[in-house]
């Protein structure tokens, strides 16, 4: 494994800084060598990199000099150091364990075109303190760090013209195993990162803020303190700042910077695109530990992907069998239950606080584990320049998953690379060659066995990416997130999902900034570093499943999918088909089935219909000889030309509209009713601000007078006004919404309460469950429409906008929302885009319907028209 740059952060203990380095020459008085290179001086160490590759980098621990003196010849720019331990590294430039030489060695190191005075002192300081105690020791060299890094300066003749800073602060940049200090600036065209040593390749670090796709906060050990760029290709830069606040203004200084275009990848977005299928598996996982804290620069935090095969004997992998799936209910120690038993006695056992596993499922050890052979100096680094022993390497795929099933410390998870088919899969193979050791068995340690039915490693990664990808784990991968993300990640949840692991391992647990003991402070980052950190938690409720596990129940209903047939909202112009008006505000809107004709009720009392092929009005009915508001109105496809009235004196008004007479008018509530449904059984719903929702059984065609005692089946309680309801198409669930923003979900089968989803601050004024039955939408005059999960009652979706939402139509994809300032706004919900926003009413825009085929919209509002539009451009 050659390279032109030999010396990197990697040859330094993790978390040692770099300071600066002299061309010099060096002599070793034992052996008589002179060497031609250069030498670093670093916080815990001196570091000699010869010119010739042929002889190996040479690095002296300050704990290991017994003396740094200078020569006495007169004018002499020699350095004469005694090291009792001379560390050997990539001699001939070949990379494999480092040799530890333990014998008194003897250096004369010259400088040249340098200083002798400021190198020396520099190097004294960092030999006195490597004289105290290991947490001192690195507090003290980080202080002398610090204190040179206050020194230096940007220099401004960087910036192009016209370019101001905004902001600039001392932080660190963040890449596996290595922590490299610099100056941050943050200017009105760019991000700067300039590294106080000359380990870089360039001098600084400049990306465009036009290039930033993404911007996330970070945590590092556990603190608030970072900040991850994703910029260009995929190119990542990871930062991390002094204290949290410094972070924070950072943060709020560059979102606020208008050359930015992040692109949108709110979690609800994300959530609800891996439900439509929009999103893969794979993909949802990266981004959930994105989300987490998760980085592929920080070996502490690395993204973590579950086992989900369970079979490593088979000769052919039958992704049909749900039996050769790991069960992902269960965190990967509970699998065996025998372990398990165990585990659980212990636990018992235990004083405050407990712990169920002492070894984590992801750590800088298990990640090199796994990609040891795809970065072996990564393992040096960690392990003081050795690798592990042979027999505990990865070195077979079916030793690693049994080891993890049995092993009384052994709980790791996958990590991306596992499904990643983009990649090359060398961390698979030992491309490099290196000499790992022999085996138990006089095997030598080479590439990983693979299991007998993958033919190479790209068919290995291969077939696991398609088992990610597949029906049974799209099936069951939400309670592995909950498990990982979600809400049995820690507390009671956790403790009844046997997933609690050591407290230190938690966010939360332990504020660094506040221990002021330097001894507990460096046994608490190692533990932190080396045992695992928990992903910081997503999910409060249970994670939603994939949509399509309702697919189903819309065959079973004969439902067929529009979303092959629909056009392109970002050229679509709604056209002003006709207008009518009514005396009062416009209440209500409705489509027939046959869409021959548009149906509308108001406050003025009056029942009119349109005939939509001749744009003329075919009846205008006074229901009533006394006025009265009508709020809602529903045509039944049980019954033809007839229409349900809600009134706001609690009546319900049949009206046969070819006959011209009122079929039926019953008092159906003590208030005003607000609300209406109708299911294809012939079940009326009815919601009023009484606080009840009423579930009638009509007649039989024709309509005859209800009688009341027998008609009503079933009344729902609220505490406070129902102002909407909604039923799902398959006819299961049963949403209701009060003035107050509460949101209720109720079974229809037998009427019983389910839960109260997250809700509004404000009166919900409208609800409908997709077509799937697996969302919910809401919308409300706190300006906010949302969408939920049915089953768990997660928010999978979040928008506000500019005004209080009196209504909206919704297709499952397509949304179109009516607001109190009279604009319809074109939501496309696949895209998440806001499409358009039309001015279609003067005052409240109070009701929407969109004909079955998407080609027409009517609109009612307060300005008392009925506007119906065409949308086909």
């Amino acid at each position: 494994m050659e390279s032109k740059e030999r010396f990197s952060l990697l040859l330094l203990e993790p978390g040692e800084y770099y300071f600066e380095d002299y061309i010099a020459s060096l002599i070793n008085i034992n052996t008589n060598n002179s060497l031609n290179g250069r030498l670093k001086i670093c916080s815990l160490s001196l570091v000699f990199e010869p010119k010739d590759h042929h002889f190996p980098i040479m690095k002296l621990p300050f704990t290991q000099c017994e003396s740094i003196t200078q020569s006495l010849e007169k004018d002499s720019n020699i350095i004469i150091i005694i090291s009792k331990q001379c560390i050997e590294m990539l001699e001939n430039n070949i990379l494999e364990p480092y040799k530890f030489n333990n014998d008194i060695s003897f250096f004369k190191i010259q400088l040249q075109y340098a200083n002798i005075d400021d190198c020396l002192s520099l190097m004294l300081q960092l030999h006195r303190a490597s004289s105290l105690q290991t947490p001192e020791h690195r507090h003290m060299a980080a202080a002398i760090a610090y204190g040179r890094q206050s020194l230096s300066k940007f220099d401004p003749t960087w910036l192009e013209l016209g370019e101001e800073i905004i902001i600039e602060v001392v932080g660190q940049k963040i890449t596996p195993l290595s922590i490299n200090p610099g100056r941050i600036v943050l200017t009105s065209l760019h991000v700067y990162f300039q590294p106080f040593n000359n380990i870089e390749v360039k001098l600084y670090m400049k990306i465009k803020l036009s290039e930033i796709k993404r911007i996330t906060k970070r945590r590092f050990l556990l603190q608030q303190v970072g900040i991850e760029f994703e910029y260009e290709s995929n190119l990542q830069l990871y930062l991390t700042f002094k204290t949290n606040e410094i972070r924070d203004r950072v943060y709020s200084l560059l979102v606020n910077q208008t050359k930015l275009k992040i692109e949108n990848s709110d979690r609800c977005i994300m959530t609800l695109k891996w439900q439509n299928g929009a999103l893969s598996n794979f993909d949802y996982l990266l981004y959930l530990n994105s989300l987490a804290d998760r980085s592929f620069n920080d070996l502490t935090q690395y993204p973590v992907f579950p086992w989900v095969v369970a079979d490593y004997t088979s000769s052919n992998l039958d992704l049909s069998n749900s039996k050769i799936f790991r069960d992902l209910r269960k965190p990967i120690g509970a699998i065996n239950t025998e372990r398990l038993s165990k585990l659980q006695e212990r636990y018992n056992e235990m004083n405050i606080p407990k712990f169920l596993y002492g070894s984590h499922y992801s750590t800088p050890g298990f990640v090199l584990f796994y990609l040891v052979r795809k970065y072996p100096q990564y393992m040096l680094c960690l392990q003081n320049g050795r690798f592990d022993h042979p027999d505990r390497m990865f070195n077979s795929i079916y030793d690693a998953w049994k080891n993890v099933q049995n092993n009384m410390s052994d709980f790791k998870e996958l990590i991306p690379e596992f499904y990643d088919i983009s990649q090359n899969c060398d961390f698979l193979i030992n491309k490099y060659g290196v000499d790992f050791g022999y085996r138990y068995d006089g095997r030598k340690v080479g590439n990983v066995d693979l299991p007998k039915w993958a033919e190479s490693p790209t068919d290995f990664v291969y077939k696991l990416r398609q088992a990610l990808e597949c029906d049974h784990v799209s099936n069951n991968l939400q309670h592995w997130i909950d498990l990982i993300f979600g809400y049995k990640q820690n507390g009671e949840e956790a403790v009844k999902a046997n997933n609690v692991f050591y407290y230190l391992c938690y966010e939360g647990a332990v504020d660094l900034n506040n221990v002021r003991d330097w001894y507990q402070r460096h046994a608490l980052e190692i533990q932190i570093m080396e045992f695992g950190q928990i992903p910081k938690q997503i999910f409060e409720k249970p994670h939603p499943s994939k949509t399509y596990l309702f697919i189903k129940d819309i065959e079973q209903l004969g439902i067929e999918s529009k979303k092959d047939i629909y056009w392109d909202w970002r050229i679509i112009n709604l056209t002003k088909y006709f207008t009518s008006s009514h005396k009062d505000a416009v209440s209500s809107v409705r489509f027939s089935y046959d869409l021959k004709t548009v149906w509308s009720v108001g406050y003025d009392a009056m029942l009119k219909v349109h005939c939509l092929s001749t744009k003329k009005q075919i009846r205008n009915v006074t229901v009533q000889k006394f006025p009265v508001k009508f709020n809602d109105i529903i045509l039944p496809s049980k019954y033809p030309s007839t229409a349900i009235i809600a009134t706001m004196h609690g009546s319900l008004i049949v009206y046969d509209i070819e006959c011209c007479r009122i079929a039926d008018d019953f008092r159906a509530h003590e208030d005003s009713i607000t609300c209406l449904g109708w299911t294809s059984n012939g079940f009326l719903i009815t919601g009023s601000e009484d606080g009840s929702v009423r579930i009638w059984e009509t007649p039989k065609t024709p309509w005859t007078n209800i009688d009341l005692n027998k008609s009503l089946k079933a009344e729902l309680e609220h505490e406070n006004k129902v102002n909407c309801l909604s039923i799902s198409l398959n006819e299961k669930y049963l949403a209701t919404g009060t003035n107050t923003g509460e949101i209720f979900l109720w079974t229809f089968t037998d009427f019983s309460f389910i839960q109260q989803v997250s809700s509004h601050t404000s009166s919900v004024n409208k609800l409908s469950f997709s077509p799937d039955c697996s969302k919910l939408i809401s919308c409300s005059d706190d300006c906010s429409f949302k969408v939920f999960d049915t089953i768990t009652g997660l928010e999978v979706y979040f928008n506000k906008l500019q005004c209080p939402l009196k209504c909206f139509a919704w297709d499952g994809y397509h949304l179109y929302i009516g607001g109190q300032n009279g604009i319809l706004y074109l939501w496309d919900l696949e895209k998440f885009m806001l499409i358009k926003e039309i001015e279609t009413h003067k005052g409240k825009l109070l009701s929407i319907d969109v004909s079955q085929d998407g080609t027409m919209i009517a609109t009612a509002g307060e300005d008392h028209l009925v506007h119906v539009w065409k949308t086909k451009p």
